[in-house]
């Protein structure tokens, strides 16, 4: 079966997009900030159509772009902090997965138990970080909270630190200084043992993300830039929102989209020819009434899947912020914005998925809703496995037995080899209990479910260590930063 039978835009409306997206880099042109950004354009025969005090507007042909997509890879593959010989995370390839991951950078989290939106602290981080790396349909974590207890100067390196200690998964992360770059690729270099075992099997992606509208900062176009040389994966995470930094409609927005991508690809594949590049993004179709940008409107959703479309259609892998919630504390609004997200990245295509456990437009994490978001996960993986002829005949068991037996189908031969791959099998937090189990448990909610979970992982979940001499490396780097910008000791 193949799973992606959700396509919002009709073959003519895909052609459309790109044709135009082409027009708007030719003619309108893209800000590049950064000063080898902009050589690598004018070494590529790139017209300047002007400059200001901050950097340079670039022509991009639509034949540059053509030739740097051809030289994009079409997959990519993440491998677990130990190595293993097997990726955990095949992008690009397989149509029939999906993978999810906790979305990056918060600047607060919700306490379950004060019931407050406060600023994290290392604990927090670090708790969240054990959560995901428990949760199974959690396939990655990401660099998810900002902690307040390190100077902000670190705290890109900070993150990357916790969650390489606590967490086997491959991590989606990014930075926030120049120099932050360098230091992060130093740990993972650090993890894998050289730079070129780093490449060969990568543990990490950097988000690079363009500023609408077409502009590429020093700081991404730098990031990208140094992704591509290592062969570290990027992840092009373009923003445009509807009527505030984009054009109102949702087909313009995708137009902008696609032409701030397509730029990324270019200068991506013209620092490194076969650089492992993701096609992704996090626009929003900006509310007029609220002056908001909400993640979980249905508009956002749309064009996430409209430019899923495009990226699969250009053979790459793809990416999306989707399932996450709007929510300020993980309620029902929390649980309909992303369950609908969840199951419409799984059915678009998307391979690569942010959201679990976030509220408020992207700046809040909650570990109780990391928790639910792992039980909608698994139901969206269900959903795109779709119905497979298990049986031959089909209905075996209403030919063989008698059918009128009470317990015919319950002890069937049949229902015992099948019913555990046929429907997927939720954990504490999902209530199928009937009533008077359920209020002999305690009438609990979803929420409360949730927190008696985070609880009960927190306590005895125990995730894989790392070895000791890298272990040392990591906290040696990590202090040496902190001393570096006025911190003794590391908390």
């Amino acid at each position: 079966m193949s799973r992606s039978k959700l396509e919002l835009l009709d073959h003519n409306l895909v052609e459309r997009i790109i044709d135009e997206a082409f027009v708007i880099l030719e003619k309108t042109g893209v800000l590049v900030e950064n000063e080898e950004g902009a050589r690598l354009l004018r070494g590529a025969g790139m017209r300047a159509l002007r400059a200001n005090k901050k950097g340079t507007v670039f022509s991009i042909t639509r034949d540059l772009v053509e030739q740097s997509l051809k030289t994009t890879p079409s997959s990519v593959r993440l491998y677990d902090r130990q190595g293993s010989d097997e990726p955990v995370l095949v992008m690009g390839e397989e149509r029939d997965k999906v993978y999810f991951d906790p979305a990056s950078t918060a600047l607060y989290v919700f306490d379950y138990v004060t019931k407050e939106v406060r600023e994290p602290k290392t604990d927090d981080l670090v708790n969240f970080v054990k959560l995901a790396d428990a949760l199974v349909n959690i396939d990655a974590q990401s660099t998810a909270m900002i902690p307040n207890d390190v100077p902000k100067d670190i705290v890109d390196r900070y993150r990357l630190f916790l969650v390489l200690r606590n967490s086997s998964k491959p991590v989606v992360t990014g930075t926030f200084t120049l120099d932050g770059f360098d230091v992060m690729n130093e740990m993972l270099v650090a993890v894998r043992g050289s730079g070129e075992a780093l490449k060969e099997k990568p543990l990490a992606i950097f988000d690079v993300c363009p500023s609408p509208p077409l502009k590429w900062s020093n700081l991404t176009c730098h990031d990208l830039i140094e992704c591509a040389k290592l062969g570290i994966p990027a992840e092009f995470i373009s923003m445009p929102m509807t009527g505030a930094s984009a054009p109102v409609t949702l087909a313009g927005a995708i137009v902008q989209h696609t032409a701030e991508t397509f730029s990324g690809i270019v200068i991506g594949q013209l620092a490194k020819a076969g650089a492992p590049l993701i096609y992704g993004g996090s626009p929003t179709a900006f509310d007029m009434r609220k002056g908001t940008p909400p993640m979980g409107a249905i508009e956002t959703m749309m064009i996430d899947c409209a430019y899923i479309q495009i990226g699969r259609h250009l053979g790459l892998p793809t990416q999306a912020y989707m399932g996450l919630s709007d929510a300020k504390l993980p309620d029902s609004q929390a649980g309909l914005e992303s369950g609908i997200g969840a199951v419409l990245a799984a059915l678009g295509g998307a391979d690569l998925v942010a959201g679990p456990g976030m509220l408020t437009f992207e700046s809040c994490q909650s570990p109780e809703k990391l928790v639910i978001d792992n039980e909608i996960c698994g139901m969206a993986k269900r959903l795109i496995e779709g119905i497979n002829p298990r049986t031959d005949p089909l209905a075996e068991d209403l030919l063989h037995g008698d059918i009128y037996q009470g317990d015919h189908f319950l002890t069937s031969p049949t229902t015992m080899r099948w019913f555990k791959e046929e429907f997927f099998q939720p954990g504490s937090v999902i209530d199928r209990d009937n009533k008077d189990v359920w209020l002999e448990k305690g009438a609990t909610t979803a929420e409360e479910r949730a927190h008696q979970e985070v609880e009960r992982i927190l306590a005895s979940h125990k995730p894989l260590s790392l070895p000791e001499k890298i272990d040392r490396e990591l906290v040696r780097i990590m202090k040496r930063e902190a001393n570096r910008h006025g911190m003794e000791q590391l908390p």
